[in-house]
């Protein structure tokens, strides 16, 4: 039996809620970052790097908490909402949608990359891939093809996470052996598939209920013909917690919260389990 856990996008509160979650289970008996493989989009590549490389889940929650100075970043609305236009377009091939909507990314002047990955190699305690197998995703911004990054790949972590997190339109795309990349979220909000080798699967997902890329109902069910496979997305008290703005950083220790309580409720009704 081999295990899997998934964790999806959501922004900066939903790397806070997915931290909270996890930390949740574990203080009810529930641990799941023991996890043979770690599938990380977008937010959730950060809380996979945390989870692989074994970065002690009490650490995670005092980063969560901490007083930091972080402000929201500026939005392109108008861009953000024609990219949700070009993928909600069931008129064409997602790549090509994808490639639409990387080129808005690419032509947005939203700041830096390299500042970028620099701000995030000063955040995070690990820089180097950890043994066990974690996947992280991106997609190429002018060909809209998916990536998926693990630490045979020849690409730096930072780098890979950088990429991950990079939403069209707020983030700048990043370069990786000279090609740009954008958000692994524009192919699915979790790409569970990945971990389709799995028996079984938890799938943790901040914008299940949020976008219909959050967690794709059929992504789902295809793991479902072969796999034990369980999806934990905000319950109520998260969703108000969390906020209309996963970007808003003044949410971050609200969501946190909502998410340890999720995970101990999670625990009581004995839902979620992996090995």
């Amino acid at each position: 039996m081999s295990t899997a856990l998934v964790l999806g996008g959501g922004g900066i509160t939903g790397i806070a809620w997915e931290v909270g979650v996890l930390y949740g289970l574990r203080e009810a008996g529930i641990d799941l970052t023991g996890a043979d493989v770690v599938v990380g989009t977008s937010a959730g590549s950060i809380v996979g790097t945390m989870v692989a490389s074994g970065l002690d889940l009490d650490l995670a929650v005092a980063m969560q908490r901490e007083d930091e100075e972080q402000k929201s970043p500026n939005v392109d609305l108008g861009l953000v909402m024609r990219a949700f236009s070009i993928l909600r377009d069931g008129s064409l091939d997602p790549r090509e949608a994808r490639a639409r909507v990387g080129a808005l990314a690419v032509s947005a002047p939203v700041g830096d990359p390299e500042k970028q990955v620099r701000w995030f190699a000063s955040r995070m305690p690990q820089q180097e891939w950890p043994q066990r197998r974690l996947i992280i995703t991106g997609v190429e911004a002018e060909s809209g093809e998916f990536v998926a990054w693990d630490r045979d790949s020849g690409v730096p972590l930072v780098r890979a996470m950088t990429a991950s997190c990079a939403v069209p339109g707020v983030y700048p795309p990043v370069a990786i052996n000279g090609r740009r990349y954008v958000d692994g979220g524009l192919r699915s909000g979790t790409n569970a598939d990945l971990a389709s080798d799995a028996s079984e699967i938890v799938v943790i997902a901040p914008m299940a209920d949020t976008s219909p890329l959050g967690a794709p109902p059929e992504e789902l069910a295809a793991l479902r013909e072969r796999a034990s496979v369980v999806l934990v997305k905000p319950d109520a008290g998260a969703r108000t917690a969390i906020g209309p703005n996963v970007l808003d950083p003044s949410r971050r220790v609200a969501a946190l919260e909502a998410g340890l309580a999720q995970g101990a409720t999670l625990a009581r009704e004995g839902t979620v389990r992996l090995g």
